[in-house]
């Protein structure tokens, strides 16, 4: 099993429109082998911003790899200008392989 995680510092107010992008985002992940799950998780908010993480599970790393040479990778990516008054700087990605 392996977990991919982008983790997104949104700007404070913004949250709502977060959500509205990822809710109508075709993904195409259901195209991809390996593809097990996928979850947007919502975190802590402080001073400056809340915390979210795109939060997938795949059957093994070299699958996400192979998601992301994918053809339904560069289509769910197609449209992904980010609006600059929501995100506080670009996603930060961690992968992790399943150890037990």
């Amino acid at each position: 099993m392996y977990v991919a995680m982008n983790r997104f510092r949104i700007a404070l107010g913004k949250e709502q429109d977060f959500i509205e992008i990822w809710k109508n985002r075709e993904t195409y992940l259901d195209e991809v082998p390996g593809f097990k799950s996928f979850n947007l998780m919502q975190g802590a908010t402080d001073e400056e911003c809340t915390l979210f993480a795109s939060h997938s599970v795949w059957e093994s790393e070299e699958a996400f790899i192979g998601w992301t040479k994918s053809e339904a990778f560069r289509k769910a990516h197609a449209n992904a200008k980010p609006a600059k008054d929501i995100y506080l700087g670009p996603p930060k990605f961690e992968g992790f392989k399943a150890v037990l």
